[in-house]
């Protein structure tokens, strides 16, 4: 099971410009029931840093902070120890370890040495990643970064909300190492995604993360509330 206790929830991405509108959506979306944590990324901890980033959250809340670098693990080797010593203080590192295996065996392990949670991703949400859809990736990539993950330990996992068919396909590859994944999906609502369409290929541990469709509503709680009500009623 995922190290968010609800096996599904809405996570919202908080790719807002400065630390009083993070508090903002922070503070009116923390006590909704079904918000699982909060996912940080560039727009923030460069300009504010990280440990600033992480006080203006738990000011409200406990719930778990995913660090998303965007992209992570892209790297030599040996970079993953300084990495991750770097943002001690979330509770979790999303890593696309896009630079090779040696990367991302050496990253992986670093994040454990450190006792982060890991969610490693390999595919994405946009046009021209993969070589099929005119990307300079391998289409078989994401599988190849996934089974490495599996088989250190990792079994959360990133998944594009936006491609349900291939939510599907990346579950039921897991599942055939007798692995029990649980996905994070951005891509969705305003990248397309269907928060039905997500929820149903990816199965019983589901973590949907959400940016404009939260922090860009007037009522950030309403908002988030609306959509953990979808959540739940996906089968």
């Amino acid at each position: 099971m995922s190290f968010i206790k609800m096996k599904r929830s809405i996570i919202p991405a908080c790719d807002v410009p400065n630390l009083k509108l993070l508090e903002k959506l922070v503070k009116e979306t923390c006590k909704v029931k079904g918000i699982g944590g909060y996912k940080i990324g560039f727009e923030l901890v460069i300009p504010f840093g990280i440990k600033e980033v992480i006080k203006t959250i738990k000011k409200y809340t406990n719930l778990p902070i995913i660090y998303d670098h965007q992209k992570a693990a892209t790297d030599i080797p040996e970079m993953g120890e300084k990495f991750m010593k770097a943002i001690k203080g979330v509770d979790s590192v999303i890593l696309f370890p896009m630079a090779g295996p040696i990367t991302e065996e050496k990253w992986i392990k670093a994040a454990f040495k450190e006792r982060l949670h890991v969610i490693v991703g390999g595919d994405m949400t946009h046009k021209g990643y993969l070589e099929r859809g005119g990307g300079f990736i391998s289409n078989m990539a994401p599988k190849q970064i996934f089974k490495i993950a599996a088989n250190l330990g990792v079994r959360d996992f990133v998944v594009p909300g936006n491609k349900p068919f291939m939510i599907n396909e990346y579950r039921r590859f897991l599942e055939s190492f007798g692995i029990k994944p649980a996905f994070y999906s951005p891509g969705l609502i305003a990248q397309g995604g269907s928060l039905t369409e997500g929820a149903k290929a990816a199965g019983e541990h589901w973590h949907a993360i959400v940016g404009r469709a939260i922090y860009n509503a007037k009522n950030m709680k309403k908002a988030a509330e609306q959509l953990v009500a979808v959540l739940e009623k996906a089968e």
